[in-house]
């Protein structure tokens, strides 16, 4: 695993004020954690986006065999590699860690592949900054969905009903990767599941560790290059059951 910095020219401050209204040093101490794999055409656009509003962008490039990782290196100030393929949930666990080692008072998950909005991840800091929340989850069934699939709506709607009758956990969508979480909320959670499982193991910890969580509506946006690396509706199959295995070995 490697790290490097880079700085990106800033966004003039009246384009910055429009995106969020945090103040710069409350932003800083934001922490954008982006697991990336074969996200190479696309990962820059997204860093460049971010890191004029939310500086401390961290990506884990998941030991991609395309050019990811030198994508990332442009913009990204730091950018983090696993030599071999692990899964999402092991690249978030390692951007959490990291992002913790640096201080972060607040850890938010953001895809790599383009389909959440920075203007968003102001409504989920909020909450917790403010002492209202631990986690905050972001729904796009609560927001908004831009140009989603049937077929997808149809597997998250089942995933949500996995998550109230396994969890006990009542939330509008279980499998959304905006999320934030509170420097000691995020502590307190080790992601063990490498793979896809790990939205569920998410959910999980509010139950066990009695967080205070609060969904946000926020908005999706499905793009041709995400519909193409998004899972596919057999795949939640495996899912499950690398979730209930993950859970018997740990």
């Amino acid at each position: 695993m490697f790290c490097r910095s880079n700085k990106l020219k800033l966004m003039s401050q009246t384009v910055v004020d429009s995106i969020s209204s945090l103040p710069r040093e409350l932003r800083e101490k934001v922490y954008i954690c982006i697991a990336a794999y074969h996200e190479g055409a696309v990962i820059d656009e997204v860093v460049r986006k971010v890191v004029p509003i939310y500086p401390n962008v961290v990506v884990v490039d998941d030991g991609s065999s395309d050019d990811t990782y030198e994508q990332a290196q442009k913009n990204a100030p730091h950018v983090l590699r696993h030599i071999i393929n692990r899964g999402q949930g092991a690249s978030l666990q390692t951007g959490i860690t990291y992002a913790i080692q640096q201080g972060a008072e607040y850890i938010v998950t953001f895809d790599a592949d383009g389909q959440h909005r920075i203007e968003d991840v102001e409504k989920l800091v909020q909450p917790i900054e403010s002492g209202e929340a631990d986690v905050c989850y972001g729904s796009r069934f609560l927001g908004e969905t831009i140009n989603m699939p049937t077929s997808k709506r149809y597997v998250l709607k089942a995933g949500i009903l996995f998550s109230r009758i396994v969890h006990r956990v009542k939330v509008s969508d279980a499998h959304n990767g905006l999320r934030c979480l509170s420097r000691a909320s995020a502590k307190r959670m080790t992601i063990t599941m490498d793979g896809m499982a790990h939205a569920s193991e998410f959910i999980s910890f509010v139950r066990r560790l009695n967080l205070r969580m609060k969904e946000i509506p926020v908005q999706i946006r499905y793009t041709e290059h995400s519909l193409a690396k998004g899972q596919k509706a057999i795949n939640a199959v495996k899912i499950v059951a690398d979730y209930f295995l993950g859970r018997i070995l740990h």
